[in-house]
């Protein structure tokens, strides 16, 4: 039988702004009102309340993971669309329909220039890919202490396929009624249609290089 998580969460750090989490909820707030949804019914199909929405669109929470996939699937996007300044209103999805010559510049990502962004619960994702991409997130993770992907006693799902290859630190998966504990070296592979959660086992930050690939599909849904 699996047994429950640990949730410790970090206390939130406002000491400093955060330019991409500005940027999140402006794409948010925009993304939100040219497909014509409201605050509340938007927090409804996600199943938050409308001031916790309201709060994102203007820059003072950070939604949790699980938060973040259930809009980019109700607004019809790609994560990276809310995420990184470059996905901003779609332009990943039309960048990647491009012609190869014309984004063919583009292959190498300075590890000083990649953009970054925490979300809610201890978790920061770095953008490994030098330009959006339709088919694939390829993201430098970190999983502070304490730190998860959704709250303790859920579990989300979404389109695509992972992988994920642990760099340092203690990783806690579950994947459907399994639980596992990744350290360095260890790596891990899963259909995300399955419910599944993460989170930092042990008391130093678990960093890891994740891949997505066929994110587009994404039917994310919170289980109990």
């Amino acid at each position: 039988m699996a047994t429950r998580a640990r949730s410790r969460r970090p206390a939130a750090n406002r000491s400093e702004p955060d330019p991409a989490a500005e940027g999140l909820g402006s794409r948010l707030r925009v993304a939100r009102e040219q497909t014509g949804i409201s605050v509340r019914e938007l927090a409804r199909r996600v199943g938050v309340s409308a001031s916790h929405v309201s709060q994102m669109e203007r820059h003072l929470v950070m939604p949790s993971v699980g938060t973040l996939y259930s809009i980019a699937n109700e607004l019809g996007l790609m994560v990276d669309d809310l995420l990184f300044r470059e996905g901003a209103g779609g332009a990943a999805r039309k960048a990647a329909r491009r012609p190869a010559a014309r984004t063919a510049r583009k292959v190498v990502q300075r590890h000083d220039r990649r953009q970054a962004i925490r979300l809610a619960a201890g978790v920061r994702w770095e953008q490994l890919s030098p330009a959006p991409d339709e088919s694939v997130e390829f993201l430098y993770v970190v999983y502070e202490a304490g730190g998860a992907s959704c709250d303790e006693g859920t579990l989300i799902r979404h389109g695509g396929r992972e992988y994920a290859y642990i760099l340092s630190g203690r990783l806690g998966v579950r994947v459907g009624a399994d639980e596992y504990e990744l350290g360095p070296g260890d790596s891990l592979t899963f259909d995300a249609q399955r419910p599944h959660r993460l989170w930092n086992a042990g008391d130093e930050p678990a960093i890891a290089i994740w891949v997505v690939v066929n994110r587009g599909d994404d039917r994310r849904r919170v289980a109990a």
